[in-house]
């Protein structure tokens, strides 16, 4: 067995807040000097597109997220709108693209890196970034859609790759 520590992760989710963990731990571990392969499969293959514009969240599936005000007097910033607003509130149409847009604010406001930037990093550090053949080619994506140095494996390439990791992690 070898000395070198080695990290696979499997990300299965798309949204903008499920986005940055995947490339966090992933450009950490490499930032360590272990190994790093990332898994995408389904709705975590958005994270490997070339137009990461359209990442959203949606705070109906997480009714815990704090919600505070990216801007406005201190006061009103320092409030957590989540546990305030009944769950009903959620799923008014307009809610996804006021609380994305909320969230990029607040990524902005605190200097955290965007995503394209976040997987340029993982790249740069030779993180292999693995696409799920078969949900590729379950939702109709095109492989010229994905950005450039993205791999287009089955399963069974996962778990080859995942069999001498010293951490796995599912996302």
């Amino acid at each position: 067995m070898s000395d070198q520590r080695k990290l696979t992760i499997i990300a299965t989710k798309g949204t903008l807040d499920w986005a940055y963990p995947p490339f966090i731990l992933a450009s950490t571990a490499a930032a360590l000097g272990m190994e790093v392969s990332i898994f995408f499969t389904f709705y975590g293959l958005n994270l490997l597109l070339k137009d990461t514009s359209a990442l959203k969240i949606t705070p109906t599936a997480a009714p815990d997220m704090p919600m505070k005000m990216p801007f406005g007097p201190k006061w009103l910033r320092n409030i957590d709108f989540g546990p305030k607003v009944p769950n009903v509130m959620w799923n008014i149409p307009f809610m996804d693209p006021i609380c994305t847009s909320l969230m990029k604010k607040t990524i902005s406001n605190c200097g955290v890196a965007s995503i394209d930037e976040l997987r340029e990093l993982c790249q740069e550090a030779e993180c292999k970034f693995l696409a799920c053949q078969m949900t590729v080619e379950l939702f109709g994506h095109d492989s010229n859609a994905f950005i450039d140095g993205v791999e287009f494996v089955g399963a069974a390439t996962y778990f080859e790759e995942s069999a001498d990791a010293t951490q796995s992690l599912f996302i």
